[in-house]
């Protein structure tokens, strides 16, 4: 099959290798018809090489059609069409019951002190084979696979694999009250998604902050009061509080991460981690604040008092420095994770009808073929050509 593959830094393959096989009786192999490139993909294109083997294949978004099933799966059959959670969970145990699958204790890494194992990024999370490929191997058939009717496109229901669980999980843990305001900072594709539920949940005012011109258009298109960044260096605060009485917003959602723009010297760690052997780079990563925190630091800035942070944007330093003092004095609560997809599912799957009110079947802005993905990676590293959301296909 073609897949995929991680070379080194900013150096990303179609390579050909063997098919997929059935391993454990409860396995089923699908072909993929679509898979996503993903923001946090451009964490292994570009900062997160250390923790990546040369050969891997990469790509946590897929969907497709059961091509092959395990003796043991019995809620499956041949030509099932069937999304595929980034997170892999067993479905079975304490931390899924408990609608935590990202923890799931079947999958967790535990020799890195990581959580459940994930499809395509690092041996930190398991070193799982990818979905940006011709074919996969999931296991966990009867509960990890989330079934899906024939007939919409693709696009219909992709997402489900991780920007609308991520994006609903965010605006869950972002808590904003009755009336409130929510400030959702970077709208690429989770912070974008991230904006139309919260609309759709009902949240009265919510603002969106970026500096790319298609970006901000296409937010402010759905109503959301876009602030560019670029016109508010310095005063992004006051910005947000001049909308929000004065206070700040109830709610922040963080849906930048690691490598935000600004932050020179974490921008120069990055840099020269990334010039340092595997091994070398590993340790310093797993010991060094070598996050870009500035999204972080202005949703502190921003957020009011006593309200609340939700991280979505990933984060990989292990000792970054955080203003401890601001967050006290401020009383601010914050929450983070990876999604736990299945714990929302019930809850995006009604919504992904004919009537699109979160806009779907036209949220992707490039459909790609596989065997360009090179080339896409790095266009939608550098925000070219209005790329907000790169779907493959094979």
């Amino acid at each position: 099959m073609r897949a995929l593959t991680w070379h080194g830094k900013r150096d990303v393959r179609v390579d050909t290798h063997p098919d997929p096989i059935i391993k454990d009786p409860t396995d089923t192999i699908i072909k993929v018809t679509s898979t996503g490139l993903c923001g946090s993909d451009l964490h292994l294109y570009e900062v997160l090489g250390p923790f990546l083997t040369e050969g891997d294949i990469l790509g946590h978004e897929p969907m497709g059609i059961v091509e092959e099933i395990g003796s043991a799966v019995t809620d499956l059959a041949v030509g099932d069409r069937v999304v595929i959670p980034f997170n892999v969970s067993c479905g079975d145990c304490f931390m899924c019951g408990q609608g935590l699958h990202s923890q799931c204790e079947t999958t967790q890494v535990r020799e890195q002190g990581m959580g459940a194992a994930l499809f395509g990024y690092t041996k930190l999370y398991g070193g799982v084979p990818g979905g940006q490929a011709e074919y996969l191997r999931v296991p966990f058939a009867d509960k990890l696979p989330i079934k899906v009717p024939k007939g919409p496109a693709d696009d219909r229901f992709l997402f489900l694999s991780d920007v609308l669980p991520t994006a609903w999980q965010g605006v869950e843990y972002a808590a904003v009250p009755p009336g409130g305001t929510l400030a959702v900072i970077g709208l690429g594709p989770i912070g974008d998604m991230c904006a139309r539920i919260a609309q759709h949940r009902g949240v009265e005012r919510v603002i969106g902050i970026d500096l790319v011109d298609e970006r901000l258009a296409r937010a402010a298109a759905r109503g959301v009061h876009t602030l560019d960044l670029r016109d508010h260096h310095g005063d992004l605060a006051d910005a947000v509080r001049e909308v929000t009485n004065g206070r700040g917003a109830d709610s922040v959602i963080d849906a930048v991460g690691m490598e935000a723009h600004g932050a020179p010297v974490a921008s120069l760690a990055q840099r020269a981690v990334g010039l340092l052997p595997d091994s070398a780079a590993e340790k310093i990563m797993r010991r060094a604040g070598v996050d870009r925190l500035e999204a972080l630091r202005l949703a502190i800035d921003i957020v009011r008092r006593g309200g609340t942070i939700s991280l979505v944007g990933v984060y990989g330093g292990m000792a970054d420095p955080l203003p401890m003092l601001t967050l006290f004095d401020k009383q601010i609560q914050v929450r983070m994770g990876q999604a736990n997809v299945h714990r929302w599912v019930p809850d995006l799957l009604p919504l992904l009808t004919d009537d699109d009110p979160l806009g779907v079947d036209t949220f992707a802005t490039h459909k790609i073929a596989l065997a360009d993905a090179p080339e896409a990676y790095g266009m939608f590293q550098r925000k070219e050509n209005g790329a907000i959301k790169v779907v493959f296909t094979p």
